[in-house]
């Protein structure tokens, strides 16, 4: 992969450690300077790592990431933890992160997630005056989401083969992160349903998503909280679960949710268009799971 810079600029690498219970890491490979800069990381029983790489005029904007990461991991716990090592590669402009994505004329991209590495682009370089800390926080978790999930759902050989749809994977990252609040409104959801009565932002999201992303990315988070309110988040667990047994994604879904993925879409579009969220309606809840027995005597 490409990096952008003179290749004399040292490239700081930063470990922090990750959550407990996770297996012994694998550093991704990678082309670091003879003369670049390590600091030792905060280990813990995990053993996985999250790696930042960066040139020194982006330090500061590594020591926001660092924070991000450090905010994120306990709030994607709810989810499974890491098998495997992240290298998030900090890029110095739009133009490099869209080299190292491979997404040519992205012009809204500011990171690019895989089972094992994020491309984001500098955070000193998102507006005039840089991002925020808050902003930094969310995007993190939403990448870090991603990654998680196609680690517990697989490993590096298999995770592209698991067929994951675009509105599952990203209205996971986006229900993690809490981003309803920039998506397009159910409302407006249903709006375009009813003015595009054969585009699908869900079941043609891959080809939708470059012209119409703010519908794509709408539907998709409101799909995934309308899986989550509906059927639970163990249910959610239960289809990562699944995957990582051998399963692709549609037959994993089928399992743990107990009807196919084409049918639970139908469910969430006649909700939609029949507009089931005015007048303060409640999705139906899965009861909770009985608790497994943690081993500990009495």
């Amino acid at each position: 992969m490409r990096r952008q810079g003179s290749l004399g600029q040292a490239l700081v690498l930063l470990v922090l450690g990750f959550l407990a219970g996770c297996s012994a890491p694998r550093r991704t490979t990678m082309d670091v300077p003879t003369d670049a800069m390590r600091r030792p990381g905060t280990p813990t029983a995990s053993g996985a790592r999250i790696t930042l790489e960066f040139q020194p005029r982006d330090s500061d904007a590594a020591t926001q990431v660092r924070l991000a990461v450090e905010r994120a991991l306990p709030r994607m716990a709810r989810w499974g933890t890491f098998d495997d090592s992240v290298a998030i590669i900090i890029h110095p402009n739009h133009a490099a992160l869209e080299r190292a994505a491979n997404r040519p004329d992205h012009d809204f991209l500011r990171a690019w997630a895989r089972y094992e590495q994020i491309e984001l682009q500098s955070p000193r370089t998102w507006t005039l005056l840089g991002a925020s800390q808050a902003q930094v926080d969310e995007l993190l978790l939403h990448e870090l989401t991603h990654s998680l999930m196609y680690q517990v759902a697989s490993d590096r050989l298999g995770w592209t083969r698991k067929r994951i749809p675009l509105w599952f994977r990203e209205g996971m990252a986006s229900y993690t992160a809490e981003q309803g609040y920039r998506v397009t409104s159910l409302e407006d959801l249903a709006r375009y349903w009813s003015t595009h009565p054969r585009a699908d932002p869900l079941a043609q999201a891959d080809t939708l998503y470059r012209r119409e992303s703010d519908i794509v990315y709408g539907a998709a988070h409101h799909a995934f909280t309308f899986l989550a309110r509906r059927y639970g988040e163990p249910v959610v667990r239960g289809i990562l679960h699944a995957m990582s047994q051998g399963p692709d994604f549609a037959e994993a879904f089928t399992q743990a949710v107990g009807l196919s993925p084409d049918t639970f879409l139908q469910d969430f579009r006649r909700y939609i268009q029949w507009r089931g969220f005015k007048g303060g309606r409640q999705l139906r809840l899965a009861p909770p799971p009985t608790p497994e027995p943690l081993g500990i005597p009495p």
